[in-house]
């Protein structure tokens, strides 16, 4: 399911950062993009055979300024966040950022034929929390809903949790984290994240040691 999650991310909110403003409505900038990530990966030909490097090129330039990691690390850790300390608390951002990363730029290689449907959203002049909905359609399966969470910041609107046929993102890691944290503490969390990205770092060099 998460391998799914971020490649329907990559449809929805790829790209755009740079053109939007801190004034576009959630749902027009989810929809603006969506074609031009649409092109992106349908002409794009080194994404396409895997090159990691360029891969993650396009997740730092245009994904990652559409999310508060921030506040989606301080919501996955939950009740344990409070008794961080600030140096814990950034590591956990880090590492969080760096699971995200790795597990979206190994999905955007995977981009078929898939297609976007949004649902109107009536939003309030003066709102600063809404879901946005969508439905991910693809050939020969059933249609799957999306629902973003996104909140106004001063920087412009921002995703906080990502549902999948009503599965939350920040629930499904707070349950793996927290089982962590009993288990290891909050350090032990933060070398496990770390350890995991430097294993992921060393199987993609040893696979593809040239892109």
């Amino acid at each position: 399911m998460l391998r799914s999650f971020f490649l329907l991310l990559a449809l929805i909110l790829g790209a755009g950062a740079a053109q939007a403003n801190n004034n576009t409505p959630p749902d027009v900038l989810a929809r603006a993009t969506t074609q031009e990530v649409l092109a992106i990966l349908k002409q794009d030909k080194d994404i396409q055979n895997g090159n990691s490097a360029k891969v993650l090129q396009l997740v730092e330039a245009k994904v990652l300024p559409h999310f508060d990691f921030n506040r989606m690390t301080q919501l996955v850790v939950g009740k344990h966040w409070p008794r961080a300390t600030p140096q814990q608390k950034q590591a956990l951002v880090t590492e969080f950022r760096n699971l995200l990363v790795r597990t979206y730029s190994s999905s955007l290689t995977a981009f078929s034929n898939q297609t976007v449907e949004f649902k109107p959203l009536a939003i309030k002049p003066d709102a600063t929390d809404v879901t946005v909905r969508s439905e991910i359609r693809q050939p020969g399966g059933q249609p799957i809903p999306i629902d973003y969470s996104m909140y106004k910041t001063t920087f412009g609107w921002k995703v906080y949790d990502v549902a999948i046929d009503s599965v939350s993102l920040v629930t499904n890691y707070r349950a793996s984290f927290a089982t962590t944290i009993r288990q290891q503490g909050i350090d032990g969390l933060i070398k496990t994240l770390a350890a995991q990205s430097a294993r992921a770092a060393a199987a993609k060099s040893a696979v593809r040691p040239g892109s």
